[in-house]
């Protein structure tokens, strides 16, 4: 080959190599790029799974501890219950006994309910119901008791002797025809006042 001619080669291979070189290094500027964007892209994918990862831990975090609270405070409030409910049922035992024997301040306190009732009631014709042991309890006690609702309401009261009840004690007092009852039972007294007597026992337990 002549000199001309190689020389053409050689400006040719010259000129291809730089092409070739250019290529490669613009390539490999692209793959840099690439990789740089690509790594950048998983650092804030990884960031975000780690973000998202910590904020539902916080959630669950919070979750668990209101449900905690929650429990406790339950827990808490159960336990009270069960505390006032037990003093209900001494005071209820208490009572149950008191009211089984000849004592003083029972009577006094069955007089008062039954007076109470017949006043409510204000009726000239009144049955009374309480079990058989108060029944002797109050038979001579009747005139005082007439005379007291008859200085309240005005009227001429008698009292009929009906079936005994089961009941702690207290009496059941009724219009003859039945359309009118009061319950003073120890029992139903209990109950209708327990609301605001579980609030007063629940400051005296735990305040």
């Amino acid at each position: 080959m002549s000199s001309g001619a190689d020389k053409i080669v050689s400006n040719i291979l010259s000129e291809a190599q730089v092409k070739a070189d250019k290529i490669i290094q613009e390539t490999e500027l692209e793959v840099k790029s690439f990789e740089e964007k690509e790594s950048k892209n998983l650092e804030l994918e990884k960031k975000k799974i780690i973000d998202d990862a910590n904020k539902q831990s916080i959630m669950r975090y919070q979750q668990i501890i209101s449900e905690a609270k929650m429990n406790a405070r339950r827990l808490e409030l159960g336990t009270r219950e069960g505390v006032i409910e037990e003093s209900f049922n001494k005071a209820t035992e208490e009572l149950k006994e008191i009211a089984s024997t000849s004592d003083k301040k029972y009577l006094d306190s069955l007089i008062k309910v039954v007076k109470e009732a017949a006043v409510e009631i204000n009726d000239e014709n009144i049955i009374i119901h309480v079990k058989t042991e108060d029944k002797s309890k109050i038979e001579n006690f009747v005139d005082n008791i007439t005379s007291d609702i008859k200085d309240t309401t005005g009227k001429d009261t008698t009292f009929e002797f009906g079936e005994p009840i089961t009941t702690i004690g207290g009496a059941i007092l009724k219009t003859k025809n039945g359309e009118i009852e009061v319950n003073n039972t120890i029992e139903a007294r209990l109950l209708r006042y327990k609301k605001i007597l579980r609030s007063q026992v629940a400051k005296i337990l735990f305040n």
